[in-house]
């Protein structure tokens, strides 16, 4: 493809078309505009409009997607953290130009209505501790009385304006104390970024040519996850460990925050080194590391399709990413079917049709028959009382905002109420997440029908064996819907966790069973049997393309061996190529028409 410039051509001022922004609304990172269409004597009403965002520069940043039409009236929508490239938008001032056979027919106004609200519509996104703000603001033109549309961003960030130093004490110097040993130990540590991606591209031009090397990587954990260890055992059974060079990474830089210096240099080589790596969770020092693009990083998140936020789905929550950071430098990821892939999108940050329908490689195991018999075997005989008896499985996630300070608010628990709705046919596992290190204050007079397992290390395994799942939030659902067994959510803090940590679909709708907001509930809809079974049916079938023991296999032949299925590979072609023919487009005005529309 030519990268020369492309001139639109210019008929906005022919008024035939006029093009009138009647609603701005958002959800999430999302950002819908409705814009209403009207036709002028002889204008063609049957050619399809196309919505440009135009900068001041008369190049377009990206398009508004049409997701809804009645008659002549469109609704695009947004997404603010990815522009069609894996970017977020970049700053500047924006018109909407319709756009149709190829040439611009129209610039968007404001209605009154909707020019009244501006101020209502703006938002601004804070990010890195709230120190660094992305704002988005839609302003008028005080001078044009036509009310032409602008859509204003700007990435900012906090200066040094502060309290007047007359109404606080100043502030007293604390003394510079220096500890030889720990700056001996710390020297290479993130202060020295630059030095740090110095050495990356020194490593990576001493990459002995000709071989491949495949790193299985992990910045969150000391050991490998199960995506992660599922692909490289299947690697090296086809023989693939003949073919590339396997290197691995693992290290929780929470646990180990003050890496030596020699465990920067072998981490830079292996991570310079890689044609190919694999990660199942978010890495840190990819936030600002920017690797070769050479380079390809497959995304294997760890979690299947639960509710909670993450990523960039959760923009402007505590916590959320920065514009840029090691998600925009993902070249695919992988997700359990195509319906849920926009979900792992979302929170990447990057298009949907990179991230393929592979299934989850853990799940080979989990599916395998023979995995399972001697499972259930082994679990048998470690948990006797499971023999005979229905199995509930308790297994919530965290509340808290991080492993530091993660706890389960036991006291909604109803310890003597649950125990009579047990009775003689149940007993019940309370498996906490991983992250509480408070385990369940199970009362002596219950160690008969309540068990604490939460130091096995498998919950997955346990699933086997359990016959009603409840849980809240968890994204555990997605492995144990497999099981076509009821599930219970005892959501008693829907609407605090909705608002702090947030959801990136609708909890009520997408829940696999019946939700219960008070204990009470919960326990009725278990006495009742009242699980809302048809929807885990629902859950299956929206959230699973294959579901058979070759995940691994999948992600092995399309994303590491290249060998994408025909249709995904059109797809993701097609999304490339709206990309690379935005930033070929130059949306010039006739000379005379460009004072105004300044």
């Amino acid at each position: 493809m030519s990268d020369k410039m492309v001139v639109v051509p210019y008929q906005v001022d022919q008024g035939l078309v006029s093009a009138t922004v009647i609603d701005i609304r958002w959800q999430r990172i999302f950002l819908y505009i409705t814009v209403k269409i009207e036709y002028a004597a002889g204008a063609d009403k049957t050619a399809p409009p196309d919505f440009y965002f135009v900068d001041s520069n008369y190049y377009p940043g990206f398009m508004g997607k049409i997701v809804s039409q009645e008659d002549q009236t469109y609704t695009l929508e947004i997404n603010i953290t990815n522009n069609g490239a894996s970017r977020a938008i970049a700053c500047g001032e924006y018109a909407i130009i319709v756009v149709q056979n190829k040439v611009q027919v129209a610039r968007a106004r404001l209605s009154y209505e909707i020019a009244a609200r501006l101020e209502e519509v703006s938002r601004n996104f804070l990010y890195s501790n709230k120190n660094r703000v992305f704002s988005i603001s839609f302003v008028l033109d005080g001078d044009d009385d036509r009310l032409p549309f602008y859509m204003y961003i700007l990435p900012a960030q906090k200066v040094g304006a502060g309290t007047p130093p007359n109404l606080r004490d100043k502030p007293k110097k604390k003394p510079l104390v220096l500890n030889p040993k720990t700056r001996a130990v710390n020297w290479f540590n993130k202060n020295n970024k630059r030095l740090i991606t110095s050495m990356y591209w020194k490593y990576r031009a001493q990459k002995p040519a000709g071989e491949k090397y495949i790193l299985f990587y992990s910045e969150q954990s000391d050991t490998l996850g199960s995506n992660i260890t599922a692909v490289r055992d299947r690697m090296k059974k086809r023989g693939l460990d003949k073919e590339y060079h396997f290197e691995e990474y693992s290290c929780s830089i929470k646990e180990h925050p003050s890496r030596s210096n020699k465990h920067w240099v072998d981490y830079l080589k292996k991570v310079a080194y890689a044609d190919i790596i694999l990660m199942d969770d978010h890495s840190p020092t990819f936030d600002w590391l920017t690797l070769d693009t050479g380079t390809k990083i497959i995304q294997l998140w760890h979690a299947g399709a639960g509710f909670k936020s993450s990523g960039y789905s959760r923009w402007g929550h505590l916590g959320c990413p920065s514009p840029w950071s090691c998600h925009r430098q993902y070249s695919y990821g992988i997700a359990g079917s195509r319906k849920i892939a926009h979900f792992f999108s979302e929170v990447w940050g990057m298009n949907t049709s990179r991230v393929l329908p592979t299934g989850m490689p853990r799940l080979d195991e989990y599916l395998d028959e023979d995995h399972r018999k001697k499972t259930v075997e082994h679990l048998y005989k470690k948990f006797p009382a499971a023999k005979g008896k229905k199995v509930i499985l308790f297994a919530p996630t965290y509340r808290g905002t991080d492993r530091s300070n993660a706890f389960y608010p036991y006291d909604m628990i109803d310890f003597d109420r649950f125990a009579q709705v047990c009775g003689d046919e149940y007993i019940v596992f309370f498996k906490m997440h991983p992250w509480v290190s408070a385990g369940t204050p199970i009362p002596d007079k219950y160690k008969n029908i309540f068990f604490d397992v939460g130091s096995y290390p498998n919950i997955n395994n346990l699933f086997y064996i359990t016959d009603l799942l409840i849980t809240d939030y968890s994204s555990s659902i997605f492995e144990y819907s497999l099981m076509r067994k009821p599930m219970l959510f005892f959501a008693f803090d829907e609407v605090q966790y909705s608002l702090s940590r947030g959801f990136h679909r609708p909890y009520r709708e997408s829940a696999p069973g019946k939700v219960c907001a008070k204990f009470s509930e919960l326990m009725d809809a278990i006495e009742k049997k009242d699980f809302e079974y048809e929807k885990v049916e629902e859950y299956v079938s929206s959230s699973f393309d294959y579901i058979d023991t070759h995940s691994s296999d999948r992600v092995i032949d399309w994303l590491i061996l290249g060998n994408i299925p025909e249709e995904l590979q059109k797809e993701i072609d097609r999304e490339d190529a709206i990309g690379k023919r935005l930033a070929r487009l130059d949306f010039k005005p006739p000379f005379a028409e460009r004072e105004e529309i300044q």
